[in-house]
């Protein structure tokens, strides 16, 4: 008796001993973001945790936590760069706070067309923007396509700029976005968008601008039955890993991540043009008015935040060469 129940003991702890090897050789990614979980990037997430489980044969694996669970872009950075999560995705906007560098990407009609800044963001001048943020304990991996924002307000259609005149416009946390909505005559006002449903609401402000699905999932169209499609910017999402967990994954780990993150950009860039196409065909049912107003006013007005970078060499390089890109 008393040898069966040493041997059940010895079964016991190997059994615990096998189950914590197997356990310390997974590693489970905490990836936290604001969306919807119908959002494209949201999809091309779960499409990317599923092709890292399995290119890694269950060693990597990554668990998501949508509709700002974890907190807004900006805290979601911050809980990265103190390790308590690993990965985020937010906006270029937000992302030049702790990169200076990334604000050149939301300078408003920076870009032809999409397919000028699929080529900027893909080429070296993108990928070596991703590197920049490295000394706050941020890396970026990848881009998301994020489209281009306009202007949606609650009251009258914004045709001119002198449309925006004495509007509380609602934008992120970026200084770059800041300007723009002043040099167009507007006033920029920082919410964070979790918060900006209500803010529309209770009269808080009188508008805001972002691109078609996060304005139609966001329901904001409830709120503001005007959409102006001016595309001022096509300020890209980032998909942000912390270095407290990048410095932890060995060389395989860390091309697995990488890969997987970059396979990922491809299904979403597809998901993301049919979920423009949706988005303003629902908000057209529901009552919203569309209007596509003349850019050239807008391109004018907008000039004097490109002569402030003159003086700036990193910034005006930059600029020239995202210029000069075909």
């Amino acid at each position: 008796m008393k040898l069966l129940t040493n041997i059940s003991i010895v079964v016991i702890l190997l059994t615990t001993l096998l189950s914590c090897n197997q356990t310390s050789e997974e590693k489970v990614i905490k990836l936290a973001h604001g969306l919807d979980i119908n959002h494209s990037v949201h999809k091309a997430m779960e499409i990317m945790a599923k092709d890292l489980e399995e290119v890694s044969s269950g060693q990597l694996t990554i668990k998501i936590y949508p509709n700002q669970q974890l907190g807004s872009e900006r805290e979601c950075l911050e809980l990265l760069q103190i390790g308590s999560l690993d990965m985020t995705k937010v906006s270029a906007g937000v992302m030049e706070n702790f990169a200076p560098q990334m604000k050149v990407l939301g300078l408003p009609f920076l870009f032809r067309d999409r397919e000028h800044a699929f080529k900027v963001l893909d080429g070296p001048i993108g990928q070596g923007l991703l590197n920049e943020a490295t000394k706050s304990w941020l890396k970026g991996l990848c881009y998301y396509d994020a489209g281009s924002r306009s202007f949606y307000t609650m009251d009258h259609p914004i045709e001119t700029p002198e449309d925006l005149k004495g509007l509380k416009i609602r934008v992120m946390e970026s200084a770059t976005s800041m300007a723009m909505v002043q040099s167009l005559g507007g006033s920029p006002t920082p919410i964070a968008w979790g918060e900006l449903y209500t803010a529309l609401q209770q009269g808080v402000v009188d508008g805001a601008e972002n691109n078609p699905p996060s304005f139609y999932l966001s329901r904001h169209y409830e709120v503001c039955k005007y959409y102006s499609i001016d595309e001022h910017t096509m300020l890209p999402d980032i998909l942000v890993v912390g270095t407290h967990l990048w410095d932890k994954l060995n060389t395989q780990e860390q091309k697995w991540l990488q890969e997987a993150a970059r396979r990922s950009v491809v299904h979403q860039r597809k998901l993301w043009a049919d979920s423009e196409k949706e988005a303003l065909n629902a908000i057209k049912e529901a009552g919203v008015k569309v209007n596509y107003p003349d850019k050239d006013p807008f391109i004018e007005d907008v000039q004097n935040i490109y002569e402030q970078y003159q003086n700036n060499p990193e910034i005006n390089t930059l600029i020239q060469q995202i210029k000069k890109t075909k």
